[in-house]
């Protein structure tokens, strides 16, 4: 182990170099899988995996690895992190969880910083602490004096005087020197979150609490005498369980990479009706500087209606677009009763985390939609679900309006029969 290289430099130079990565277990052994192994070989030497690098963990203050491990990450975990660099939030912690890292593995917040180093995007990073290598101080060198009293004596040398030329003192440019006035003078303090909270004066609620002194003495009256105030109604329980259940409806797709419809391209296919290739769709945020899309997307549908008077009125409906149950948890605890929609790509484990994992179960709650191209053969799988498929075509782009229009009056049926209290004018 002593002539073994930093984990941390070997790793970002086999990956920067595009040298293959391997696996051992303990005894020198290949192994097919990150989980089963012990050691990873890079530029054909062994590290075990369990090796803490030099990248420190948030909030932790120790700078030496050796003596205090908890504090910084293992090697597996950094390159756990390189792995799923273009996963989604949550396929990288699906990812984690399957190479044995249920703790102890790089967040999602971090992963696109540690990525960038270890691919040389970047050449340092505040987290990872600097190895006793990289000290430009010379060993057995004193510590330097700060304060008033601290004075250092120094000799040059002959030649360090003749090759080394005097500093010039900087004389600063007067046309310069009015420039620089003239930004000051126009510079903008900026406040954060605890500043802008200060106000200038203090706020005084006495009129507030007036207005409200004689609507709680007459409460208290009538609470004393056992009347009922006919002003302040009482609230139907089963009237505010049905309003807080009419909502937006909710969306969920597939968060398989290769899935024709992601979050990369559902809302142009859906709001638009016009479908881009998810490749293409996610290569132009990329270039826009969007490499990741949103974990929840809100898309608008408008829909042309005929009153009673036989008028045409037109109305927007607003959907909300999620790929994983992380995401659907933020809508609240009763989000699966919004849920009007599943598209599958006919991959059971796409419902493992789902409410309802049984296919056949899931599709009596929500509507399915099975999507696929023309030119696919027929999925055996989805012959028991109950879902409606889509056949896109992968070269005719002026019939997917046809597919979308399909697709909102079956939606909408099955809202109008199921979930009315979701059908929002």
């Amino acid at each position: 182990m002593a002539n073994l290289q930093d984990p941390l430099l070997a790793l970002r130079q086999a990956i920067k170099s595009k040298t293959p990565i391997t696996y051992t277990d303990a005894s020198s052994k290949p192994t097919p899988s990150l989980a089963s192994a012990t050691h990873l070989i890079l530029s054909g030497k062994p590290y075990p995996k369990s090796t803490p690098t030099r990248l420190r963990k948030p909030d932790a203050t120790s700078t030496d690895p050796l003596t205090s491990p908890a504090d910084f990450f293992a090697l597996e975990a950094v390159y756990v992190a390189w792995l799923g660099r273009d996963a989604s939030g949550a396929e990288y912690m699906k990812q984690a969880r399957e190479n044995g890292l249920t703790v102890g593995f790089v967040s999602v917040t971090e992963r696109k910083g540690v990525v960038d180093w270890l691919e040389g995007k970047v050449s340092d990073l505040e987290s990872i602490i600097p190895s006793a290598s990289e000290s430009t101080t010379p060993p057995g060198t004193p510590p330097q004096l700060k304060g008033a009293g601290a004075t250092v004596t120094s000799t040059p040398s002959k030649s360090a005087s003749a090759t080394t030329p005097a500093k010039r003192r900087y004389v600063a440019d007067s046309a310069d020197v009015e420039v620089v006035k003239k930004i000051k003078a126009n510079e903008i303090e900026l406040r954060d979150r605890n500043s802008v909270l200060r106000g200038t004066k203090a706020n005084n609620f006495s009129n507030v609490r007036t207005s409200f002194a004689e609507k709680l003495k007459r409460s208290k009256e009538s609470a004393r005498s056992g009347a009922v105030a006919s002003s302040i109604p009482t609230p139907d329980p089963k009237l505010q369980a049905r309003k807080a259940r009419s909502q937006y409806p909710i969306i969920m797709i597939s968060s398989s990479p290769t899935a024709l419809i992601t979050m990369h391209n559902v809302k142009r296919f859906l709001q638009d009706s016009i479908y881009e290739p998810s490749q293409d769709a996610r290569a132009k945020a990329a270039a826009e500087g969007n490499p990741r899309p949103e974990d929840m997307i809100p898309i608008y549908r408008k829909k042309s209606m005929m009153d009673s008077a036989g008028r045409e009125t037109e109305s927007s409906m607003r959907y909300f677009i999620v790929d994983s149950t992380e995401a659907l948890s933020k809508f609240g605890a009763d989000a699966w009763d919004r849920v009007v929609c599943v598209m599958t790509t006919g991959q059971a484990w796409q419902f493992k985390p789902y409410k309802w994992s049984d296919p056949k179960v899931l599709f009596h709650h929500v509507k399915g939609f099975y999507v696929s191209l023309t030119s696919d053969p027929p999925n055996p799988k989805i012959k028991d679900w109950n879902v409606t498929e889509l056949k896109l075509d992968p070269h005719r782009r002026h019939v997917d309006r046809a597919v979308v229009a399909s697709f909102w009056q079956v939606l909408d049926n099955w809202i109008a029969t199921n979930k009315p209290w979701l059908v929002k004018t």
